[in-house]
């Protein structure tokens, strides 16, 4: 499959990317990720190894959208929804243990 990361032409197979990643640690993931063989890997050091180019010149989703249609189920971390502060009055009423009043 033809696509373009960083500018650059490539032709991937998906033999030939399980192929470059054998062998290979994954690294701890802290961003997007993708399922090679039985090891997930960051999405970054995949497009580096296959690319050959430093992990600057592309971004996560140049790579992911490649891998996705080579057939890899990719993963991105989406935060957590922030919690809903309580305002000050809910806050001391939690912390006596009362009931707001109506």
């Amino acid at each position: 499959m033809r696509c373009v990361i960083a500018r650059f032409p490539f032709d991937l197979v998906k033999s030939e990317v399980e192929l470059s990643m054998k062998g290979i640690k994954p690294e701890p993931v802290t961003d997007a990720s993708v399922i090679i063989g039985r090891r997930t890997y960051p999405v970054k050091q995949v497009g580096e190894v296959i690319t050959r180019q430093d992990r600057r010149d592309f971004t996560a989703a140049e790579v992911t959208r490649a891998l996705t249609r080579l057939g890899f189920t990719c993963r991105s971390l989406t935060p957590p929804a922030p919690a809903v502060a309580a305002t000050p009055l809910e806050a001391a009423q939690a912390l006596l243990g009362t009931s707001p009043s109506p």
